[in-house]
């Protein structure tokens, strides 16, 4: 019998999602579950995934490496699509297609499949990452196949199986969650002129219930990467975990927006990122304080390509790969320390301090000490805009 890849979250989709492969394809299931948010106990998963069909199941742990691998380089790169999103669920995407490739050739399978949608970004995301590492591997996406149109009918069809299931009637939001963000989407906030209520968020306080008394955080870096907050040395794993809780009881990162999805149509988006917006934010002004304003500006253009190529799931072509080594290659002076400031909904850099700074007191001030050689001033003048004397005059005359 020839074996199929599941990517199995143990939901209503994916549970039905295993026997229906069997049923109408003769495949051999095997479920493979990524952690890469909280983790969860294994055992009710496997319990679930062997009773609606499956021969296996492999669940793994993959924080560590989502936060090193995947979230790193984003960070690097202050990646958000269309300036707001940090990318939290199109991170975890090409880590799933990955691990689904490396699966598959461990258990000589012929297929993989996955539980997305047809006008998702997802089913992008994970199909070009398997088709990327293996060409070979062939992609089934039951619910793009299957003859189910409701999630009524998914629920009955689980009864019948006597597939254990949580669900028995429609939630109203869908949410993904990981370690560096949640995307909420689906019920009321489909209304673009609704605001989202509160009990859409899962990870962040309203800001108008965040402690009134504003919270300092001073985030250390070494070479690019955040080792210490408040001067607690933490794991990238701990320490996104650590500001997520914090932030997030300030309200911070919370984004409301109307997104362009690759698939052509436009979507409402509820994102929650407190880390992420934290760290964002950390970096970029640590950067901004040790880098020149040419370097500054062109990468600012970079990082909305390279967001756009995480979005649109080509986390593995040539020329993101390129950016992540253009990104990284600075890192080495983005080494010192960062004061943020939470309240009710913001974190603000209100401080820096590194060796590396090209920030200089004496030249900014306009106080008593200042350096700055202002005659210098006259024939910079004169130079910068020498290339546009007489411009405006000839313009008239002509």
């Amino acid at each position: 019998m020839k074996k199929v890849i599941l990517a199995y979250s143990g939901g209503l989709d994916t549970s039905c999602a295993v026997r229906w492969l069997g049923e109408q394809h003769g495949l051999e299931v095997i479920c493979f579950s990524a952690f890469i948010g909280e983790v969860k106990d294994k055992t009710p998963l496997i319990k679930r995934a062997k009773a609606a069909g499956a021969s296996k199941t492999y669940i793994v742990d993959l924080k560590e490496e989502f936060a090193t691998d995947y979230i790193l380089p984003s960070l690097w790169a202050h990646a958000r699509y269309e300036g707001q999103y940090p990318l939290a669920t199109a991170l975890g995407r090409p880590l799933i297609a990955k691990h689904l490739v490396e699966v598959a050739q461990k258990e000589g399978a012929e297929f993989v499949a996955h539980g997305c949608t047809g006008k998702g970004n997802d089913q992008v995301r994970l199909e070009v990452g398997v088709r990327t590492l293996d060409p070979e591997l062939k992609i089934i996406a039951p619910l793009r196949d299957w003859e189910f149109k409701t999630r009524e009918e998914e629920i009955e069809y689980a009864r019948e199986r006597r597939i254990p299931i949580n669900a028995t009637r429609k939630s109203p939001y869908s949410i993904d969650k990981n370690i560096w963000g949640v995307a909420i989407e689906a019920g009321i906030l489909e209304d673009a002129w609704v605001e989202p209520p509160e009990a859409a968020y899962v990870m962040t306080c309203s800001p108008a219930q965040a402690p009134a008394k504003p919270k300092y955080l001073v985030i250390e870096f070494v070479k690019g990467v955040p080792v210490q907050v408040n001067g607690v040395r933490k794991g990238l794993v701990e320490m996104i975990d650590y500001l997520n809780r914090v932030a997030g009881q300030y309200g911070v990162g919370r984004f409301d927006m109307i997104e362009n999805r690759l698939v052509g149509i436009k979507s409402r988006e509820i994102y929650e990122a407190p880390a992420a917006e934290v760290l964002l934010k950390a970096h970029e002004e640590l950067e901004g304080f040790v880098m020149d304003r040419e370097f500054l500006h062109y990468k600012r253009l970079l990082s909305g390509k390279y967001a756009e190529l995480v979005y649109f799931g080509l986390w593995f072509s040539p020329l993101k790969r390129s950016l992540d080594a253009f990104f990284a290659s600075n890192q080495d002076r983005v080494t010192g320390k960062v004061r943020i400031k939470l309240d009710r909904g913001h974190a603000i850099c209100v401080g820096r301090e590194s060796t590396n700074a090209l920030y200089k007191e004496k030249l900014a001030t306009y106080s008593k000490g200042d350096i700055f050689d202002r005659k210098a001033a006259a024939g910079f003048m004169k130079i910068w805009g020498l290339p546009y004397e007489g411009m405006y005059k000839n313009r008239i005359e002509a």
